[in-house]
C-alpha cells in the first residue's frame, strides 16, 4: 500500500470524488510527480585520465635536474634518451562553494521523501482522527494510499458537518453509501452524527440516517429548523439505541415518540419504550404540557432534560414528567414563565436524584417554591435562580441549611436577597465554588467578606452592578486566591 504512495488516485471507488465535491467546497490539486533524480557529479578525477596528447606546457625534457632527483615524479624516466614525459598533474581545486540558500538548493535538486510517507499506517490514521468530516473526504482524493486509511473504519464512528451552505441531506446520502460498501444498505460502525447549524438539513436527510445507521447512539440537529416531528420519530424509532438528542432550536418539534408502525409492532412487556437519556429542546417554543406528556410517557430513562424558553409549559406539565421519568438529575426549565411554586413541587418529587435545577427568569417562583426544593432535593449540586425577584434571605437560609454540599449558585438580579442571607450562606456551604450576585441590590462588602472568610475553595464571584467597595474585593482576593472576580468597579484591578 506504501508504494503507490504517489500515484493518484482516480478509479478505485466512485464515491471518492462525489463525496468531496458534496462535502467540501474548496478546490483540491492533483499532485504531480516526483522527477527521478540525476546524480551530477564533479568532472572525473583528472588523475584516472589518460593524456593521449598533452599540452605544450606539460612536455618537459628528460634532463630537467627536478626530475633527476625524482622529486617531481613517482618513476625515474632518466634512463631513457630522445623521449618526452607527459607530466599529468592533480586535479585543480574545486571552485568554492556558494553559501546563499537559493543557491545551495539549485546546486542540489534532489528531493527528500514526504515527511508523512514515512509515517506508519496506524499514525496517519491517529491524525486523522482529529479531522472533521470535510477535510477528512479531501484528504481521501489525495492518493491511493491516503484513501485507503480516509476510509478506515475506525474513522467513521463520528459525521460532524458545520455550515449553512453545506448540502448535508446528500452528504449523508454519499457518506452512508460509501461506508455501507461492506455492510449493504447497514452502515453498523456510525455511532454519532453532528449536523448542528446545518439550516438546508431536512426530513430527507434525518431518513437517510435512520434508514442505514441502526447503531446510532448520539444526534445532534441544534438550530436545523427545517426538520419535523415525522422526521425524528423515524430516528428514534429505527435506531433503538440513541441515547442523546439535541433537538434545541428546531422550532418545528413539538414531541418525541415512535411511529405508528414501531409501536405496532412492539410487544407489550417491552411498553414502548425509547432509550434516549439525554434531551436538549430549548427554544422548542411550540412544545406544550401534552408533547411534554408524550415525551415522558416514552422516554421513561431520562436523566438529562433541557427546556429552556419553552414557553408554552406549565407546571402540569412537569407533574406529567415527574409520574413517568423518576431518573432525572439534570432539569432545566429557565425562562418558562408559566412555572410556578407547584412546579417546583413536582420537581421536588424526585428527591436525592436531583442535581442540577436551572429555574433562572421563572417570575413566579418565590421562597415557597425553594423551601420545597430545599427539603427534599438534598443532594442539590447547582441552582441558577436569576430573575427570581420572589426569592429573599429566608429562601437562600433554607437552601443553604438543607442543600450543605451545593457547589454553585446564581441568585442574581434578586433584589431581596441580603447580607444575612450571604452570611447563613457561607456558614453551611463550605463547598461553593461558584457564587453570581449580580445586580443585587441589597448586598454590600460586609456579606461578601463573610463569603470569602469560610468558602476558601470559591473559584468565581460575580458582583457586577453591586455596590461593593474595593477594600471587600481585596479581601476576597486575599483569602480566595483562585477566585476570578467579576464586578464593575474601576478602581480595584
Amino acid at each position: 500500500m506504501g508504494a503507490n504512495n504517489g500515484k493518484q488516485y482516480g478509479s478505485e471507488g466512485k464515491g471518492s470524488s462525489s463525496i468531496s465535491s458534496d462535502v467540501s467546497s474548496s478546490t483540491d490539486h492533483t499532485p504531480t510527480k516526483a522527477q527521478k533524480n540525476v546524480a551530477t557529479s564533479e568532472d572525473s578525477d583528472l588523475s584516472m585520465r589518460t593524456l593521449s596528447t598533452p599540452s605544450p606546457a606539460l612536455i618537459c625534457p628528460p634532463t630537467l635536474p627536478g626530475f633527476q632527483n625524482g622529486r617531481g615524479s613517482s618513476t625515474s624516466s632518466s634512463s631513457v634518451t630522445g623521449e618526452t614525459v607527459a607530466m599529468v598533474h592533480s586535479p585543480p581545486p574545486p571552485p568554492p562553494r556558494l553559501t546563499h540558500p537559493l543557491i545551495r538548493l539549485a546546486a542540489r535538486p534532489q528531493k527528500e521523501q514526504a515527511s508523512t510517507d514515512r509515517l506508519p499506517d496506524h499514525c496517519m490514521v491517529h491524525v486523522f482522527s482529529f479531522l472533521p468530516t470535510n477535510q477528512l473526504c479531501r484528504c481521501a482524493r489525495v492518493c491511493r494510499r491516503w484513501y485507503n486509511l480516509a476510509w478506515d473504519p475506525r474513522l467513521w464512528r463520528t459525521i460532524r458537518l458545520t455550515g449553512e451552505t453545506v448540502h448535508v441531506d446528500r452528504a449523508l446520502k454519499v457518506l452512508t453509501r460509501r461506508l455501507c460498501q461492506d455492510t449493504p444498505n447497514v452502515c453498523l460502525m456510525l455511532e454519532t452524527v453532528i449536523v448542528s447549524g446545518c439550516r438546508r438539513l431536512t426530513d430527507r436527510g434525518l431518513y437517510t440516517i435512520a434508514q442505514c445507521c441502526p447503531e446510532l447512539r448520539r444526534l445532534e440537529v441544534s438550530g436545523c429548523y427545517n426538520i419535523s416531528n415525522e422526521a425524528v420519530f423515524d430516528v428514534v424509532s429505527l435506531c433503538p439505541n440513541l441515547e442523546h438528542l439535541d433537538v434545541s432550536g428546531c422550532s418545528k418539534v413539538t414531541c418525541i415518540s415512535l411511529t405508528r408502525e414501531a409501536s405496532i409492532k412492539l410487544s407489550p412487556l417491552h411498553g414502548k419504550q425509547i432509550s434516549i437519556r439525554y434531551l436538549d429542546m430549548t427554544d422548542c417554543f411550540v412544545l406544550e404540557d401534552e408533547g411534554l406528556h408524550t415525551i415522558a410517557a416514552h422516554c421513561t430513562q431520562l436523566t438529562h432534560l433541557y427546556l429552556r424558553r419553552c414557553v408554552r409549559l406549565t407546571d402540569e406539565g412537569l407533574r406529567y414528567l415527574v409520574i413517568y421519568c423518576t431518573s432525572i438529575k439534570e432539569l432545566s426549565v429557565s425562562d418558562c414563565r408559566f412555572v410556578s411554586d407547584f412546579g417546583l413541587r413536582e420537581i421536588a418529587k424526585l428527591e436525592s436524584r436531583l442535581r442540577y435545577l436551572s429555574i433562572a427568569h421563572c417570575g413566579r417562583v418565590t421562597d415557597v417554591g425553594i423551601r420545597y426544593i430545599a427539603k427534599y432535593c438534598s443532594k442539590l449540586r447547582y441552582l441558577n435562580a436569576r430573575g427570581c425577584e420572589g426569592i429573599t434571605d429566608h429562601g437562600v437560609e433554607y437552601l443553604a441549611k438543607n442543600c450543605a454540599k451545593l457547589k454553585s449558585l446564581d441568585i442574581g438580579k434578586c433584589p431581596l436577597v441580603s447580607d444575612t442571607g450571604l452570611e447563613c450562606l457561607a456558614l453551611n456551604c463550605f463547598n461553593l465554588k461558584r457564587l453570581s450576585l449580580k445586580s443585587c441590590e441589597s448586598i454590600t462588602g460586609q456579606g461578601l467578606q463573610i463569603v470569602a472568610a469560610n468558602c476558601f475553595d470559591l473559584q468565581m464571584l460575580n458582583v457586577q452592578d453591586c455596590e461593593v467597595s474595593v477594600e471587600a474585593l481585596r479581601f476576597v482576593k486575599r483569602h480566595c486566591k483562585r477566585c476570578v472576580i467579576e464586578h464593575t468597579n474601576p478602581a480595584f484591578f
